[in-house]
């Protein structure tokens, strides 16, 4: 009989302690792109031990590079002519891969990358990402599942302005624009600290990017090509906000090592709306919680807003503070998927198209519920923490793929958790 793993949680514990953070996920997979654009050995450090680490090292192994995943370092030695095409058996594992876009096309004038997967958190189209290396000069088609791009003369310089601040589109075309001819102006870009992050690789590799953290970057293609680098990977601010979110639930004080407070600013200040004490450090946060959340209104959007990311974990706290909150939701459209989960632990929610009322509750009530992404399997996780009994999460593999050590994490902070295998649910028919 077939098994899958499960985390069981038991509920009451406060979570108490230190904990460190590695590098962010959002920002590791992409800088690891970033090293297709220049020949030869580049070091990323800092990066997460997570499932999607391990299927991005694969997608550029097959696009010809030697990669090694050594600890916390990904090492990557680039051919002089890697390869073109990303094939959708790993491309639909991870929505991430599509970024190889951008760097390909720009080293190789062709590219063939498999249309994505990922999480089912709603539509993520591509017509940014399309149509801005369009105006770059790429010919681009669709086809067979395939976004199929060229540029035999090379990519120019050209205006973009973005409809919305897409993190992907904007690291795409990014990574495009640096190798081409002439100046790029992205308006209305992403300002996200992996934005920067990425933008910090590029020009230690020789790129000319100015702007990197506002909403228009300029980027002056250089002729000549890039140089490898070792380049230290941003810490996880949605993890380093899963924990004081978690800490402030559960009514614990938890240190958080490895990740700047100022690039969880909003999300921070909900926290001491609703009742909690944060002391601000160099690289930590520390966050505590001694009485019952008070409700909090809080609205995703684009950084610096409230990162969609954390949303579960603002539902988790609405569900145990006092009173009635808003959740309003403006990035993803699927996003609310999980809430039928937190229903089960008793949460008090409804929802409107993007907008979620959530009456909190003294204490939760643990049940057996299933993860619907990565950051609401952590959120369950979490909300679990302040159920009466035990809760079990299942389908926890979306977790790995963003938490690291989760489980051992959460043991260090006090939690009594474990993570087994269970039998899958067989159905008569």
């Amino acid at each position: 009989m077939a098994r899958v793993d499960v985390i069981r949680v038991k509920g009451g514990a406060p979570l108490t302690g230190d904990v460190t953070v590695g590098g962010a996920k959002n920002s590791a997979l992409k800088l690891m792109a970033v090293a297709l654009l220049a020949e030869g050995r580049s070091v990323v450090a800092n990066v997460p031990r997570i499932t999607d680490i391990a299927i991005m090292a694969e997608v550029l192994r097959r696009l010809g590079c030697d990669v090694v995943l050594d600890g916390t370092e990904a090492i990557i030695d680039v051919p002089l002519e890697p390869g073109a095409e990303a094939d959708y058996d790993l491309v639909r594992r991870l929505r991430a891969s599509i970024c190889v876009l951008g760097p390909l096309l720009a080293r190789r004038g062709y590219v063939r990358v498999a249309l994505p997967g990922g999480d089912m958190i709603g539509s993520r189209g591509l017509d940014m990402h399309v149509s801005g290396l369009a105006r770059m000069g790429a010919e681009i088609s669709n086809e067979h599942g395939f976004v199929i791009a060229s540029a035999p003369a090379g990519l120019r310089g050209t205006k973009i302005w973005l409809d919305f601040p897409s993190v992907g589109a904007t690291e795409n075309l990014l990574m495009a624009a640096v190798l081409a001819k002439g100046v790029t102006e992205i308006d209305n870009a992403a300002r996200e600290p992996e934005i920067v992050d990425i933008c910090e690789m590029l020009n230690a590799m020789g790129a000319r990017i100015a702007g990197a953290g506002t909403s228009t970057l300029i980027i002056e293609g250089v002729d000549g090509p890039l140089k490898p680098v070792r380049h230290t990977t941003v810490g996880d601010r949605i993890v380093g906000g899963t924990w004081a979110y978690g800490a402030v639930m559960t009514r614990g004080d938890v240190t958080v090592h490895g990740v700047r407070p100022e690039f969880l600013d909003i999300a921070l200040d909900k926290l001491v709306a609703a009742g909690a004490t944060v002391e601000p450090g160099d690289n930590r946060f520390r966050v505590r919680m001694t009485e019952r959340p008070r409700h909090v209104d809080i609205v995703t959007l684009p950084f610096p807003g409230f990162a969609t990311d954390l949303l579960p974990m603002a539902i988790g706290l609405a569900s145990v503070a006092e009173g009635s909150s808003l959740i309003t939701e403006n990035i993803f459209d699927g996003r609310f998927m999980f809430v039928n989960e937190m229903v089960r632990l008793g949460a008090d929610i409804r929802t409107d198209g993007h907008h979620a009322v959530v009456n909190g509750r003294e204490r939760l009530s643990g049940a057996p519920v299933r993860a619907t992404d990565i950051r609401a399997g952590a959120g369950l996780v979490i909300a679990g923490l302040c159920a009466d009994g035990v809760t079990e999460v299942g389908e926890v593999h979306h977790i790995d793929r963003g938490y690291p050590d989760f489980v051992a994490d959460l043991a260090r902070l006090g939690v009594e958790v474990e993570r087994t295998d269970v039998p899958e649910p067989t159905f008569d028919f």
